[in-house]
């Protein structure tokens, strides 16, 4: 199984683009999730504010640094950390090192 990659330029509103690599098709989610991915945000980029509707999200951190916005509470993320996002929340996320911030995505449908 191969991963499929797209740039989405200015993803939710933010600065520059975010790399996904989809790890799981459409057929492999089964109706149960949206999406699991490996993302990736450059230095100067950024995944602008954006909220969830019957679905979660949760980020697990891989590498590098930034800030998550947690429906409006900003804090710092490094490698290792866990986010999530319930249903009717939001968040946004900036790389704020000078190397990829890269995490694994996963959005579970409710």
């Amino acid at each position: 199984m191969t991963t499929k990659r797209e740039v989405v330029e200015k993803m939710c509103g933010g600065k520059g683009h975010v790399i996904i690599d989809r790890i799981l098709g459409e057929k492999e989610l089964n109706g149960k999730c949206r999406l699991y991915a490996k993302v990736t945000i450059e230095p100067g980029c950024s995944l602008g504010y954006h909220e969830h509707h019957n679905e979660s999200e949760t980020y697990f951190i891989l590498a590098g640094q930034g800030d998550y916005d947690d429906n409006g509470t900003v804090r710092p993320v490094k490698a290792g950390d866990v986010t999530y996002t319930p249903d009717n929340h939001g968040h946004a996320l900036t790389n704020t090192g000078d190397i990829d911030l890269v995490f694994m995505a996963l959005i579970i449908l409710d």
